[in-house]
């Protein structure tokens, strides 16, 4: 992969279901008719998109409803008076369609989360900190174009007063410490907790050491990503829009030994993949944490070799800002608790791991085993762009599958030379692994012109020449579900071949539906086509977001 220069701090949306820091005793709830008691007074919904329902409610007798049609996607905003300099937490309860909720004109980094759909009523939450001259912010929700419905109720933006009156919706007292906590079924690289529920709870945050690793809405959690045969001390507090209670008393739980599948979760039907970079090249420096929650791989760049031909290393680099070791391991695991599969990438533009003899096969595949066993990957992407052995590369993944099992994730990242036709080393070795291979994302980018799958040369960044280009991969031997699209975050993220969502949006209309298509339209559509990925989250965010906001949601809407 090749990175791009100079960019400004950025940080991602937190993942749904995501609970933020402790409100402060001094703190209220800076929203006005945050409940819809008062019809949409104070709320500005575009139009007419917005009403007030008296069915169903979460809380009072009233809820918002935006309803998107068309181009409009339902937003409904008001302006609260805040503080500068001030941490704020901004809650609310949605149900049906795509919902949405942010904040912009924050002054500092603006924040959205949201979540595909739900039956029931369920929390998004998310934190901003307001600017040095910052009196006023924009809260926001809406839904998505073409998608159905959704309801709002009991907004929340909890923070210091700005001036903006009395608290019109009061906040519980923070609740009790929960009781009760015991440790369950355990693996060789997790640990199940349980506890008793606390009255006036809204969430639970999970502590393995003395540092939170995740959140819960329920009473139970499974803590992942742990090393084997290893002791570990648990916590857990009970939250609210109120604040955090005090950490449970603390219980002991120990891994079983190592071997067996690593576990991790499933890749969704259409997933996005982001590249997170393990170095600061100039592109905004985030902590897994803050990667945007629409990506559901997120490949850690790069494994390092050693003087052992095919081992591999990972070396965190303190560019990137952690604290140790540990910090990145518990981002690892929240991350796969929100339901994301973390891998290590191997190779990019300066990496070179030979993997060319049965011992040098063998060494990638433990080395790699444990890597997964020691940080928690799930997995591993290939990105080798200095030339591969097709044979040895083949063995070394599948002696790595018999390792880690079932739930291993495998992704590939050629450049478009590489998968031209089905002789080249890459393509084979795709084929090779087919069954155990879980999407190439290949690059379509700093790259000449390419011949696509009709004869016909494109140039990088048409429509066209994605479609023509995934058109060989697909006709070729695999399967629409390993076949993703790889393009640039934004203008510096690569040399040449950046284009705008619009684009790549256009491309997955075009092989999915057979839509939105340019001068090539493939002869047949392929609804179970992977997604798309980019290099990378870090460039992501430094153009704030725009390409995983974009392309995020339209790959999960794919059919």
């Amino acid at each position: 992969m090749l990175g791009g220069v100079v960019a400004v701090l950025a940080a991602g949306a937190l993942s749904v279901g995501g609970l933020a820091g402790v409100a402060q005793a001094a703190d209220i709830n800076v929203a006005k008719n945050a409940g819809f008691e008062s019809g949409l007074t104070n709320w500005s919904c575009s139009a007419g998109s917005g009403a007030v329902v008296g069915s169903p409610v979460r809380t009072g007798a009233a809820a918002l409803r935006g309803t998107p049609a068309g181009q409009d996607n339902a937003k409904c905003s008001q302006s609260v008076a805040v503080q500068p300099n001030s941490t704020y937490t901004l809650s609310a309860w949605v149900q049906g369609g795509y919902a949405y909720l942010g904040a912009s004109g924050t002054g500092t980094t603006d924040v959205s989360t949201w979540t595909p759909g739900e039956s029931g009523w369920k929390q998004l939450n998310t934190t901003f900190r307001t600017g040095p001259s910052t009196r006023t912010v924009s809260v926001y929700t809406h839904g998505w174009y073409g998608q159905s419905p959704y309801l709002v109720d009991d907004v929340s933006v909890f923070g210091p007063d700005g001036g903006g009156g009395s608290d019109p919706d009061p906040d519980p007292q923070a609740p009790a410490t929960p009781a009760g906590l015991g440790v369950g079924a355990v693996t060789s690289s997790s640990v199940a907790l349980s506890w008793n529920a606390v009255s006036g709870a809204t969430g639970y945050n999970v502590y393995r050491d003395g540092t939170k690793v995740q959140t819960a809405t329920g009473t139970s959690a499974t803590v992942t990503g742990l090393a084997a045969a290893t002791s570990y001390q648990f916590q857990v507090s009970a939250t609210n829009a109120a604040g955090e209670s005090a950490k449970s008393a603390a219980v002991s739980g120990r891994t079983s030994p190592g071997g067996g599948d690593p576990g991790g979760p499933a890749v969704p039907r259409h997933a996005l993949t982001g590249y997170w970079q393990n170095f600061n090249n100039g592109a905004a420096v985030q902590k897994l944490r803050d990667v945007q929650a629409q990506y559901d791989i997120i490949a850690v760049s790069f494994a390092d070799s050693t003087t052992t031909p095919g081992q591999i290393v990972f070396n965190l680099d303190p560019a990137v800002g952690y604290s140790g070791v540990a910090e990145f391991k518990s981002d690892i695991a929240a991350k796969k608790a929100a339901g994301k599969s973390v891998i290590i990438s191997v190779g990019g533009e300066k990496g070179n791991v030979t993997i060319n003899s049965d011992a040098s096969a063998t060494a990638f595949a433990n080395s790699a085993y444990a890597l997964m066993q020691e940080y928690g990957f799930s997995g591993v992407d290939i990105d080798l762009e200095h030339g591969i052995n097709s044979t040895y590369l083949t063995k070394a993944l599948r002696q790595l599958s018999a390792k880690a099992g079932s739930k291993l994730v495998i992704t590939m990242a050629p450049q478009t030379i590489d998968m031209q036709n089905t002789g080249t080393e890459y393509f084979k070795t795709a084929l090779a692994v087919k069954d155990i291979l879980t999407v190439v994302n290949m690059q379509y980018y700093n790259s000449g012109s390419m011949l696509g799958c009709d004869g016909q040369v494109y140039s990088q960044g048409s429509v066209d020449f994605l479609t023509a280009l995934a058109c060989i991969q697909l006709e070729g031997g695999l399967d629409a579900s390993q076949v993703g699209i790889g393009v640039p975050a934004s203008t510096r993220g690569a040399g040449s071949g950046y284009v705008s969502p619009t684009i790549v949006n256009n491309a997955l209309n075009c092989l999915t539906r057979g839509t939105n298509c340019g001068n090539f339209k493939p002869s047949k559509t392929y609804p179970a086509l992977r997604g798309a990925m980019t290099w990378s989250t870090n460039w992501d965010a430094t153009a704030g977001n725009a390409w995983s906001n974009a392309v995020g949601p339209h790959v999960h809407a794919l059919p």
